[in-house]
């Protein structure tokens, strides 16, 4: 802990310490010759000098509360699949059950702006892989990451958020709730020190760590200059799958999912397809063997509760899945704007309908 709160010693150069001396007892006992050769006169300075009393008391007084640890390369829980990266973290601040870290994982991320649709699509898909096994991982953004986080704590696994900022801050604020279900029941991590605020560059470094915890990383719905293509080329780089959901043409949100699937991530249309892209044989923690599935069971993993069939609708009919405008829509029903509108509003209430903004409408599937 000392180590990794000496300011400007960052994790490239605490692993590449670890590595010369073997163990962070031994760097804090070298001199400054020994030092020299693995760092600038400045992150000698610093590591030599007293540390911050304040900061370790503080870490300390963190620590024991229920719950919270530290985890580090010397381990023996330490995730395998972090050992895998070009970069693992050094340690890892955690809030939660830490098993979590060394079960079959796969991250989910995608859009903090997302439409209804997504919204209810990365929940689903989450929830279906959680009860096949797969503990699901993602940022505790708003949007895709929050509904997958909820998807996988409601399925029969759980799930783990790798955020960007110190344990002792939740960011979002609006995440709050969702922070203590996943302490209570998942796993909240952290590469970065206790009172780290949420600063723009540390969002990247965490996507390496939701991608390096997984088998895969689906993308459910990303704009073209999206954060979540970060983590997807990541994950590429990592050697991992990456799936994407694609959606209409006429859709922004779509566009980054349809960018993946041209450089050659996996259309996905079912939480059944990723299980059968990883080989995937096990289920609620016990092996199934496939030729031994029942007929129609790939439906049965993608648990959406469908409610009973309705009567067609033609403002309904005229939505084809893609953001719509009013004026699209009277021109296809043959409807004036105010008898649309109160159909529309009906139809958002009764939850088939989503507004957006820019006055658009979307059907929800």
């Amino acid at each position: 802990m000392r180590l990794s709160l000496t300011p400007g010693v960052g994790n490239t150069s605490l692993i590449r310490l670890l590595t010369a001396f073997g163990s962070p007892e031994a760097v804090l006992a070298s001199g400054r010759t020994a030092l020299m050769a693995h760092l600038s006169a400045a992150q000698c300075d610093v590591l030599l000098a007293e540390p911050d009393a304040a900061r370790l008391d503080a870490a300390r007084a963190w620590l024991a509360q229920a719950g919270n640890s530290l985890m580090t390369l010397a381990d023996a829980d330490y995730p395998r699949a972090l050992l895998e990266i070009a970069d693992p973290p050094a340690m890892l601040y955690c809030k939660g059950r830490r098993s979590w870290l060394n079960q079959p994982s796969l991250g989910v991320v995608g859009s903090r702006n997302a439409t209804p649709q997504g919204v209810r699509d990365a929940e689903a898909f989450a929830h279906a892989l959680s009860d096949a096994g797969l503990t699901i991982v993602s940022g505790l953004a708003l949007g895709i990451d929050a509904a997958a986080h909820r998807g996988g704590l409601a399925g029969a696994g759980s799930s783990v958020a790798v955020i960007g900022t110190g344990l002792d801050r939740i960011y979002p604020a609006r995440n709050k709730a969702l922070a203590h279900r996943l302490a209570e029941d998942g796993l909240i991590v952290s590469e970065f020190p206790l009172g780290t605020p949420p600063l723009p560059g540390h969002f990247p470094r965490r996507n390496r760590l939701i991608s390096g915890l997984s088998r895969g990383v689906l993308v459910v719905e990303a704009a073209p200059d999206s954060g979540s293509l970060i983590t997807a080329r990541v994950a590429t780089e990592q050697g991992r799958e990456v799936f994407a959901i694609p959606g209409s043409i006429h859709s922004p949100l779509a566009r980054g999912c349809h960018a993946l699937i041209k450089q050659g991530a996996k259309l996905v249309e079912s939480a059944a397809d990723i299980l059968d892209e990883l080989a995937w044989q096990q289920r609620l923690g016990s092996p199934v063997l496939r030729q031994d599935r029942p007929e129609g069971e790939h439906q049965a993993a993608y648990p959406l509760r469908v409610p009973p069939e309705a009567p067609s609708d033609p403002v309904l009919d005229a939505l084809d899945g893609a953001p719509t405008t009013p004026d699209t829509l009277a021109q296809r029903t043959g409807l004036t704007l105010e008898a649309l509108s109160a159909k529309l509003l009906t139809l958002e209430l009764d939850g088939r309908v989503a507004s957006l903004p820019g006055g658009r409408y979307q059907k929800i599937h």
